[in-house]
């Protein structure tokens, strides 16, 4: 069975906890689904490319999340969630998906 590229899973954690807060109107809801997927994206991170380029890959994620929120204040809420989202995948991809 191929495994999902961790790229992936941190996207959809992003988006996903954007979108389930958003739409419930339960913010706690939202933050439950981004932190289920960060820590799933964590895992896959750690598997991958090991401990140090997990600990930098979640800081990432966590700082995406943060900087979503003045970035949406500029450019709306969708936008600053699939930029940062983006960002973190490509990050993602190249620490940890790129080498196969």
């Amino acid at each position: 069975m191929p495994q999902i590229p961790t790229a992936a899973t941190a996207a959809t954690g992003l988006v996903g906890g954007y979108a389930v807060a958003r739409w419930t109107k339960k913010r706690p809801l939202g933050g439950i689904t981004l932190a289920a997927a960060g820590a799933v994206a964590s895992r896959q991170w750690q598997r991958k490319a090991g401990i140090g380029a997990a600990v930098a890959l979640t800081g990432a994620y966590v700082a995406g999340f943060g900087a979503a929120h003045p970035l949406a204040k500029k450019v709306g809420a969708w936008p600053a969630v699939f930029a940062v989202a983006g960002v973190v995948a490509g990050a993602s991809w190249v620490v940890a998906d790129r080498r196969g």
